[in-house]
């Protein structure tokens, strides 16, 4: 048993002299109310962390925001963002350091909000323990299951479970221990490496850094005297060698250097090291700072290595212990978290960024959702915001990458929104998948140009989107038959043709319109390496789907044509019948009436209303000539 003796604090800036102290990182996690910000506040105040000016701040902020009467409002500390202020939450993801005599703290403050759950998966990524508080009023909550199950897949081993605000249940053992019995249930399938239960009051201290006299049946020690003495090495410099390269450091012609970070183990002149991506090997020849040359780099060392021999190296590479190389795939399978509104649509394409390389992604497949509740796997074809998958991923290029539960710095990755540039995803990868690996692409003698010569003209992918109803495929028909008549080498597909046969699995859901442009896309593609003009007409509602077809060729091969008819003209046409029957509910997911068309920003061509078909195809024909496609 821990004494209960008074922890003495001293503050010791990062930086400070005197021997250099074992630093923790840990993150408060929990639902909203729970008192996060409160016990970080009372660390902060315990251990004479506050200024006096910010002390007088504090007491006037107390009388405008606080929660606590009279008293101090110790979570007005931390939450700085006057929006968090006003409400009563944490938003963003604060950052705090303290210190005692035996050693040093990072603490992050994490939402506890659900829509806020991608800052505390943001916050849990660096750490190496977590404190996940409840209520003991409440008891656990859904958000607490979550919050606990994203601090496993994050690969944090250690938890303190803070039951807080032991005041409000009169510091009752029996409640206590009952919170506790059902928290140990549901995480035992976590496999944290210790959860130690501790009851405590932020508000008043109790077991904070002081033991409480209103719970003499707890024996236990105090949360800042069991945060002293947790064991979390990782040991990461034991780890193999790996080294993202950030930049080639090339100065002049006498120097080329590749500078970045060590992710794990370490480094010496004259190691053998591999990169990985090539499998081309050298050794390294000096390890470059600007303080000058190291004998040795160890994780976390910002350096720059040079190498023995002449080796294609690039930003995004990594160089590996020649001895331990990591996996070099372009399809593995991961724990994803999704962090954005839009849903996760398997098929579209993100950008990833894995170490500090960024290279296109689609997750391929979903194979279920977690549900955070029970940790039961469910069927699903999406993920929603905060909703956590184990996927399927593919990249354009091999990547190479450990599982994330071998080595967290090169195991981890994010996806990102092609077009709006936000996180979409965070993802955790758990194996590599060699399913091709006995594939490799047949080299042809008869190649993309040389059919295109002996077509007589450039092979192109022109592709008409528009609204149900607009004129796409009627256009599209006009244009190959002009084409046909001056012996161009064409082909036409149709968004309704093509629903016969090669796509006729697929519905109308978002998930299944992005995989029908997929598998178009990868057609058309075939069409254009044969050297013939490919017509495409699809409604093809999404930007990112028409994107992702525009650059599986090569620049000047995709050709979009836009026939912007208003939506009332293409009711009033209605041709199929289809606008009556989806205003009617008879037909879900219905372009234009319950699910979204995201017109082109910068299409070659736009066609309008007033454009009869005849005249339109002349305009594409027209455009076709200015971009030399074709020159008759």
């Amino acid at each position: 048993m821990t004494s209960g003796a008074h922890t003495e604090v001293t503050v010791s800036p990062s930086g400070a002299g005197g021997p250099e102290k074992a630093l923790l990182r840990f993150l408060t996690c929990g639902s909203v109310d729970d008192g996060k910000s409160t016990l970080i506040g009372r660390l902060l105040y315990d251990t004479q962390l506050v200024l006096e000016d910010q002390l007088t701040v504090l007491e006037r902020d107390s009388r405008k925001h606080g929660t606590t009467g009279e008293e101090l409002d110790l979570a007005l500390l931390v939450d700085g963002l006057q929006a968090e202020r006003e409400q009563g939450i944490t938003i963003d993801v604060a950052y705090r350091y303290f210190s005692t005599q035996r050693r040093a703290f990072i603490v992050a403050d994490t939402p506890g909000h659900e829509q806020y759950t991608r800052n505390m998966a943001t916050g849990a990524s660096n750490c190496q323990a977590a404190v996940i508080l409840i209520d003991a009023r409440k008891g656990v909550l859904t958000q607490t299951r979550r919050h606990s199950y994203i601090c496993s897949l994050l690969g944090i081993k250690h938890v303190v479970l803070a039951v807080n605000k032991i005041d409000l249940v009169d510091f009752s053992g029996e409640r206590f221990h009952h919170i506790v019995a059902d928290y140990l249930g549901f995480a035992k399938a976590l496999e944290f490496s210790s959860i130690t239960p501790i009851p405590l009051s932020a508000r008043y201290g109790d077991n904070v850094i002081r033991r409480s006299e209103h719970m003499r049946w707890y024996e236990g020690p105090t949360l800042i005297e069991h945060l002293e003495s947790l064991d979390v090495e990782e040991e990461i410099e034991e780890k193999p060698f790996r080294f993202p390269v950030q930049w080639v450091n090339r100065p002049d012609l006498d120097f080329r250097g590749f500078s970045g970070t060590v992710a794990s183990g370490r480094v010496r002149p004259g190691d053998r090291v591999v990169v990985a991506g090539s499998g081309r090997e050298s050794t390294v020849s000096r390890i470059v700072t600007a303080d000058g040359d190291l004998a040795e780099a160890c994780a976390g060392d910002a350096v720059t290595l040079t190498l023995a021999d002449e080796v294609d190296v690039a930003r995004g590479d990594v160089l590996a212990q020649a001895d331990s190389r990591p996996e070099v795939v372009d399809q593995f399978a991961a724990q994803v978290l999704w962090m954005i509104e839009e849903p996760m649509l398997p098929g579209r394409s993100y950008l990833m960024r894995i170490g500090t390389r960024f290279v296109p992604a689609r997750i391929t497949s979903l194979k279920h959702k977690t549900d955070v509740n029970t940790l039961e796997h469910i069927a699903a074809k999406t993920l929603q915001l905060n909703e956590i998958g184990f996927c399927n991923l593919g990249t354009a290029t091999p990547v190479a990458f450990d599982p994330y539960a071998e080595n967290r710095e090169t195991g981890a990755f994010v996806l990102i929104d092609r077009f709006t540039h936000a996180t979409a995803g965070a993802g955790m990868i758990s194996f590599g998948l060699r399913r091709a690996t006995n594939i490799h692409r047949q080299a042809l003698l008869v190649d993309k140009t040389a059919r295109a010569r002996l077509n007589g003209h450039r092979p192109a992918i022109l592709w008409f989107t528009g609204l149900s109803g607009s004129g796409k495929s009627t256009i599209a028909n006009i244009v190959e038959r002009e084409l046909h008549a001056l012996g161009a080498h064409t082909y036409m597909l149709d968004g309704d043709n093509v629903r016969h046969g090669l796509n006729r699995d697929l519905g109308f859901t978002d998930a299944d319109r992005v995989e029908n442009i997929r598998r178009v896309g990868e057609v058309a593609r075939l069409f254009v390496d044969a050297g013939a003009i490919v017509l495409c007409s699809f409604i093809s509602p999404f930007r990112a789907e028409r994107r992702m077809v525009r650059e599986l060729v090569d620049a000047g091969e995709f050709v979009e044509v836009f026939v912007d008819t208003p939506i009332e003209e293409c009711k009033r046409r209605d041709p199929k019948g289809l606008y009556a029957r989806a205003l009617e509910g008879k037909i879900k997911n219905f372009t234009g009436i319950d699910s979204p068309y995201e017109p082109p920003e910068s299409p070659e061509v736009v066609l309008e209303t007033r454009d009869g078909p005849e005249q339109a195809a002349r305009r594409v024909l027209d455009a076709l000539r200015e971009q030399h496609i074709i020159t008759y």
